[in-house]
């Protein structure tokens, strides 16, 4: 039996962190795309760091950071806003793992644009926000889209970073892949396999359809 709750709270999970993501995304991509400050590289180490530490690392780095026990996690517990062991949590620790998976594909995105194009566009009179939303964005949209596909996609499956900083709680932190680690255990291969395969399907119709959109939109603009 598929756990649907669960699968529901991934795909919500994927979307919360998708729009948190893009619009700070789009503003770090760009900047690092165009800026030739001397601590760029730091930035962009700090950037891919995510990509190279294990999950359960970075999760544990967080529970540490935002738990109950360090002075960050009792202000926001006195808020009303814990983030151990909550879906504001998954929030937090998707975001950060993902990262890089949002921010790469734009930066080079907007470094494949030719820097002629933005000179052209002023003196014909459009200003910095004219020619980010006329030139800029239509020319960077497929790495965007790619942006968008991968942490939507990445987020769906993400597993040690959850884990760590939300445990295994039904309708509040347990994911579809926290669902699916609960039926091996159980040693439910029939319904871990079950669930693994609509993961499978939609992480497989995503990125077959980013795909297809990139395709259009790089005929269309060679038309």
């Amino acid at each position: 039996m598929i756990d649907w709750q669960a699968l529901v709270l991934s795909l919500e999970l994927a979307a919360v962190t998708l729009l948190v993501l893009l619009p700070l995304g789009l503003l770090l991509g760009r900047w690092l795309a165009y800026t030739s400050w001397r601590g760029k590289a730091w930035i962009e180490a700090l950037v891919v760091l995510p990509l190279v530490l294990p999950p359960t690392v970075l999760g544990y780095y967080l529970l540490v950071a935002f738990g109950g026990a360090s002075p960050l996690g009792r202000v926001f517990t006195e808020l009303g806003l814990p983030l151990t062991f909550s879906f504001g949590g998954l929030v937090l620790a998707s975001v950060i793992f993902n990262i890089p998976f949002m921010v790469q594909p734009v930066q080079r995105a907007f470094e494949a644009i030719p820097r002629d194009l933005a000179e052209a566009a002023a003196c014909s009179g459009l200003g910095a926000w004219q020619t980010l939303r006329r030139v800029e964005l239509p020319l960077a949209w497929p790495g965007i889209l790619s942006a968008m596909v991968l942490t939507f996609v990445h987020t769906l499956g993400e597993f040690g970073v959850v884990l760590m900083m939300g445990g295994s709680i039904p309708g509040e932190t347990k994911t579809i892949a926290i669902a699916i680690y609960d039926r091996v255990q159980a040693f439910d291969l029939a319904g871990a396999d079950r669930m693994a395969l609509v993961l499978l399907l939609l992480s497989l119709l995503a990125v077959a359809a980013s795909f297809f959109a990139t395709a259009r939109l790089s005929a269309a603009a060679r038309r």
